[in-house]
Order: structure tokens, then sequence, then C-alpha cells
């Protein structure tokens, strides 16, 4: 009895489940805790937005709407899962770095970018999972 406590074998085990959790949660809080809000305020931050990489506050922002709007809405959806999940983790890797200079801890901190980013990271090498639109599409292709 102990043993099936500790490991929890009375709960079933499903990788699938757990991925689809993963892209609901991770492309859901990316798109109304980050995407939303810059996507609502455009007009207010599209001129002056952080250009950390050198391309224009135009180009960054656009970039940040990419990785904080359009693919977190893929990712929900399990289409194109790997990709958004790339644009996802680059984005969080640039606001990790850039932004929040790198740091864990701290005022600044980029902890969280270091999640979502760490989150993406797992999507790219896992894939969407069973209950994502692309294993249908690819079990259509055969």
């Amino acid at each position: 009895m102990m043993k099936k406590f500790l490991l929890l074998t009375f709960v079933p085990a499903s990788a699938a489940l757990a991925l689809l959790w993963l892209r609901l949660l991770y492309g859901g809080f990316m798109l109304v805790l980050h995407g939303w809000p810059k996507l609502a305020a455009w007009s207010d931050q599209v001129g002056s937005f952080r250009d950390p990489l050198g391309i224009g506050s135009t180009a960054s922002y656009l970039g940040a709407l990419a990785g904080e709007v359009v693919a977190p809405l893929f990712l929900i959806a399990g289409l194109g899962t790997r990709w958004a999940a790339v644009v996802m983790t680059f984005t969080m890797g640039v606001a990790f770095f850039s932004v929040h200079g790198g740091a864990l801890s701290g005022p600044g901190s980029g902890e969280m970018a270091a999640l979502f980013g760490a989150a993406g990271l797992a999507l790219v090498l896992a894939g969407g999972g069973r209950f994502a639109l692309d294993a249908r599409l690819q079990a259509g292709a055969k």
C-alpha cells in the first residue's frame, strides 16, 4: 500500500493528457497574461517598445506579438506545435537574457521568462501529443 502511495500508481499516467494540459496552460497563460495586454496597448507601446535585438521597436513589438499571441493560439490548438513552441521559446529567451539580464531573482527578475522558456523547450522536444491537431494531420497523411 505504501509503495502504491509513494509512486502514485493509483493515478493513471498519461503523457498525452500531460502534453494537452501543458499546451493549454502554457499557451493560455502566455496569451492572456502577456500577449493580450500587449495587443490591447498597441498604440501606446509600438513606437517605444524595447529593441533588444537591434531590429527597431516596431519589429521587436511585432516579434513579441508573434511569440505571445500568434504562437500561443497555434500551441493551444496543437497546430504546428513544435514550431509555435520554438517561436515562444525564442521570445522568452530574448526576454530572459536581453530584457531581464539573465537574472533569476531580485528586482526585474526573469524567473517567469525562464519558466515559460523551459515549458516551451519541453514542447519543442515532445511535440503536442495525441490530442493535438498535429496528430490528426499526421494520421491523415499516412
